[in-house]
């Protein structure tokens, strides 16, 4: 992921200037890597350590998620429909 892009994805999830590492920046910045990951196995689908490092990706964001559901659920909510994750 390109400088310019991280950027752009810190600023829209941040919660208060200076943040960039809430959970929801988190979230947001390993969504990008899941989806860039997923396009290139699309592409390569015989590529073991992409598949092995996507497994690893999906886990932690999905730790986030949960922590995030059990101390803040409005904030989870919120990040997951701005993410379109679930419906």
């Amino acid at each position: 992921m390109d400088k310019e892009k991280k950027e752009e994805i810190i600023t829209q999830f941040r919660i208060k200037d200076n943040d960039s590492g809430s959970v929801e920046v988190q979230v947001a910045l390993l969504t990008e890597r899941i989806n860039r990951l997923t396009e290139h196995l699309r592409l390569y689908p015989q590529d073991r350590s992409t598949r092995h490092a996507l497994q690893g990706v999906i886990g932690r964001r999905r730790r986030f998620l949960n922590y995030l559901n059990r101390t803040a659920p409005k904030r989870y909510h919120s990040l997951v429909t701005r993410l379109e994750l679930r419906e």
